[in-house]
């Protein structure tokens, strides 16, 4: 099966049929990271989206309890349309599973996060080629020494996720994702990897390393994994996400994020 909409995307993920990563799945329509959490966490964690907006831009917030985000994909079934999700208590991962339909109660509460997969097909389009895709691999995203603003119980140092540019490109890069502010927007860092605090590039601590080709440098946007760093440091008892790279895929056309 072609799959053409976000919809499609998430019935293959529903039935089972479809377990990958989803860079480049259902290709135009918007992904956002999961972060579900119980209700006493979920002002802290609103007011920590609000003032970290570039790392957390927040797509939607289910009520407690509900599992359809209505303004991004009133279809959806947040327990089950997602490929794989993480299970962190008490700030370690326990396990990753296919739904969380057994772990599902009245009390918790459902962030959508803006996601830089996003913006990869305006890339694309623009002739900027995305390496992770192109190498059938999950995007790499790096833990940098940039800390957020905290929030009640909430802090934790910035992710960001990297895209091997052009030289060349980097401007046209900057320019078109500047343009996409509630999916991460422009870059927060170019070059030189160690001024972020990453040690060692080709050792990311989530996803998959990439080729870094001759005349590219390393580009740095925002990444919705952050809260997952703070769930890690502050330790709740109960936090669900998505897996890194495996993605919410919304009814949200990238199109209609974008800010002129």
């Amino acid at each position: 099966m072609t799959i053409i909409t976000g919809e499609q995307a998430r019935n293959e993920i529903r039935t089972g049929n479809l377990k990958s990563p989803t860079p480049g799945i259902a290709y135009g329509y918007t992904q956002a990271n999961l972060v579900v959490l119980p209700y006493k966490y979920a002002i802290d964690f609103f007011i920590f989206c609000q003032r970290n907006p570039k790392p957390c831009p927040i797509l939607d917030v289910c009520e407690p309890g509900k599992f359809t985000p209505v303004l991004t994909a009133p279809s959806a079934d947040i327990r089950t349309d997602i490929p794989k999700y993480r299970i962190y208590r008490n700030g370690e991962i326990k396990e990753e599973v296919n739904d969380i339909l057994n772990l599902w109660s009245d009390d918790l509460v459902t962030f959508l996060l803006g996601c830089s997969f996003t913006f990869e097909k305006a890339l694309s389009d623009a002739g900027i080629d995305i390496r992770h895709i192109e190498e059938e691999k999950n995007v790499p995203m790096y833990i940098t020494n940039i800390e957020c603003i905290p929030a009640g119980i909430f802090n934790g140092p910035m992710v960001v996720s990297m895209r091997p540019i052009p030289e060349e490109l980097v401007k046209k890069a900057t320019e078109i994702t500047s343009k996409y502010p509630r999916v991460h927007g422009a870059p927060i860092h170019t070059g030189n990897p160690l001024k972020i605090g990453i040690k060692d590039i080709s050792k990311p601590d989530f996803g998959d390393a990439v080729t870094i080709k001759k005349g590219e440098v390393p580009v740095f946007w925002a990444c919705g994994v952050t809260p997952q760093a703070a769930v890690m440091r502050v330790k709740p008892e109960l936090v669900i996400t998505h897996a890194p790279g495996y993605m919410f895929i919304s009814d949200i056309k990238d199109d209609d994020l974008v800010f002129y």
